[in-house]
């Protein structure tokens, strides 16, 4: 057979994997020319994760980002991740937004689009692949590997044939969370290859250290392209490292011919660039191997932790570690990848940090029982069911077709805010987060490639937001000549906290304006003049604060609505889904202590009711 090749997943899997999908276009650019010039199958760099966080996190355009590197790259076809219905999203989307989604990105530079979808429900797969055929590019059908009563080698060489009958043009075993082994990764691939027509491509991950082997041994069984990233993203939660792969295979008739030379020239690029920005190299511990009870996904592990640590719970990682499988388990065993393994993941981190299972389900758990997303591998809990539908019916059918289109109702919504056509899907795909990057930019306050203020101040870097470099110098200085092991201060509503490490002084800001000062309750007085209890509704999460629809008040929930028990109040996204926040007993608005778009901390008063 002819050699192996590669799809290098540096620049997207990769550090959405290691990085928390923080790597800037700036970061990108020095290295993309060589990149090009490698003579990878493919680049992926788009796709999964980098679109939300493009918006959310780093002022960046994720259209500008794509055409920018399509500029760049001219030899090498770019690929994508498109999670069937859900796009780059954590929800499905109705077909007109998922045809408009497609048709920018293929005209924006994407030749490879990589479908898949989490349940393997091939429904969800139907428009996607048609549109991405239309459009011209070259559409990889994805079967998601993963491991549990329900998922047999059979059944994935079913949707492997289904896929193959849609019209795919290549397939893709997709082991997000580094599952497979070597000797089913043989006989998995060499199923396949017996039985389809189309390549075959294999993507998996190191995090229990297994991928490498299963490269080895899919390569022996005739894979056509497997997955790897530069060292220094590779390991760990990554993709195996390519040099490696390169090497093991050289001088076999599964050699890839790729210079190792020019893959090292480009691995220390990377690996200056993770020194500056102070991420740790990717390894296998002991609570990553977890992954063979656990089974959390590599590009879910590293902002799983993110996430926790902003909830200030990093401590119960593995509290949360230990209840995914039983939530898996009640929700149908589906496969742990975006977006079921965020649908998981929180309910976990929610039944863990509230104390109590399924007090708090967000909208987006309460669509998969209802069936949403599509029908789970086996059946829901009954007790889960109930708790979360009552006496309501799953949806049958395709799930797209109970969706309203929505794309015209964007376009009015937002209005000139969009400047074109990948504005109004952008919006379409993440309302809130969408409007402000569109208000920030028609105000010229983006700074695109900005990095999250978790990652520290350096002494010697500009400090922005008000902070004085000046000052901070001085109080480190004065830090060490007095002996005093840590100051806390602000500025411009920024906390800065200075401590002596290990090796000095390192100032750390965190992110975000402290929580807004809670006035004094004021007592309601009713007619009789006698004082009306008073219901407080806290946040149950860290995480940003977004108004509610009222269904008897329109336009949102505001001083005055009466709301019933059940009733949303509003939403808090938090890792990254929107989790509705209801009134568990009738009442009156009174007070709202927190502003539209506003970060809130967990316990913080955000309503007072007067109960009713």
């Amino acid at each position: 057979m002819a050699g192996v090749r590669i799809t290098d997943t540096t620049l997207r899997d990769g550090h959405q994997s290691l990085w928390a999908t923080r790597m800037t276009l700036q970061d990108m650019l020095p290295v993309l020319e060589k990149l090009d010039s490698v003579g990878y199958h493919s680049l992926e760099v788009w796709g999964g994760a980098t679109f939300d966080v493009c918006l959310r996190y780093l002022d960046e355009d994720p259209w500008e980002r794509l055409r920018t590197i399509k500029r760049y790259v001219k030899r090498t076809p770019l690929q994508m991740l498109l999670r069937g219905q859900s796009l780059v999203g954590y929800q499905h989307y109705p077909d007109d937004v998922v045809t408009a989604f497609i048709g920018r990105a293929v005209a924006n530079g994407i030749d490879i689009i990589r479908i898949f979808d989490a349940l393997n429900d091939l429904r969800n797969m139907e428009v996607p692949i048609r549109v991405a055929k239309k459009e011209g590019a070259h559409v990889q059908g994805t079967v998601v590997y993963t491991i549990s009563p329900v998922h047999t080698t059979e059944h994935y060489l079913e949707v492997a044939r289904e896929l193959e009958g849609m019209g795919v043009d290549s397939i893709c075993i997709k082991d997000m969370a580094g599952l497979l082994t070597p000797f089913v990764a043989y006989d998995l691939v060499k199923l396949f290859k017996e039985n389809l027509q189309v390549p075959v491509q294999l993507h998996s991950h190191y995090i229990g250290g297994l991928a490498l082997g299963a490269y080895l041994e899919a390569a022996r069984a005739g894979v056509d392209v497997v997955d790897t990233a530069s060292v220094p993203l590779a390991f760990g939660a990554s993709q195996p490292p390519v040099e490696t792969v390169v090497r093991a295979l050289a001088g076999t008739p599964y050699d890839t011919g790729l210079d190792l030379h020019l893959l090292f020239e480009i691995a220390e690029y990377f690996d200056d660039l993770r020194r500056e920005l102070g991420y740790e190299r990717g390894v296998t511990r002991i609570t990553d191997m977890r992954v063979f009870e656990h089974q959390v996904p590599g590009g879910m592990i590293s902002n799983l932790v993110n996430q926790l640590k902003e909830q200030k719970a990093a401590h119960r990682i593995n509290e949360v570690l230990e209840e995914i499988p039983r939530v898996r388990a009640e929700l149908g065993y589906p496969p742990l990848v975006t977006p079921t393994s965020q649908i998981v993941g929180i309910q976990a981190v929610l039944n863990v940090l509230l104390g109590q299972r399924y007090k708090v389900v967000p909208e987006e758990v309460k669509n998969y029982v209802r069936g949403l997303y599509g029908s789970p591998p086996a059946p829901i809990s009954e007790e889960v069911k109930r708790r979360v539908m009552g006496d309501e019916e799953p949806i049958k059918g395709r799930p797209a077709d109970y969706l309203e289109p929505r794309m015209e109702e964007a376009r009015r919504e937002i209005g000139d805010l969009a400047e074109s056509e990948e504005d109004v899907i952008s919006y379409a795909l993440f309302p809130q987060v969408a409007r402000k990057f569109l208000e920030n930019r028609r105000a010229g306050k983006l700074n695109p490639g900005r990095r999250p203020a978790r990652q520290g101040v350096k002494v010697n870097e500009e400090v922005k937001a008000g902070m004085d470099l000046k000052e901070i110098t001085q109080l480190i200085k004065a830090l060490e000549e007095t002996g005093v092991t840590e100051l806390n201060l602000e500025s411009e509503g920024v906390k800065v906290s200075i401590k002596r490490g290990t090796v000095g002084y390192q100032p750390v800001a965190e992110v975000g304006p402290p929580p807004a000062q809670e006035p004094a309750p004021v007592p309601l007085k009713e007619d009789e003049g006698t004082a009306a209890e008073v219901i407080e509704v806290r946040a149950p999460m860290v995480g940003t604060f977004y108004r509610a629809p009222a269904p008897d008040a329109p336009p949102f929930v505001e001083i005055g609505t009466r709301v019933k028990p059940g009733q949303t109040l509003c939403i808090i996204e938090a890792m990254k889904l929107m989790n509705e926040i209801t009134a568990d007993a009738p009442g009156r608005v009174i007070e709202i202590l927190v502003e539209n778009g506003q970060p809130v901390e967990y316990g913080q008063i955000l309503f007072r009711l007067a109960k009713e």
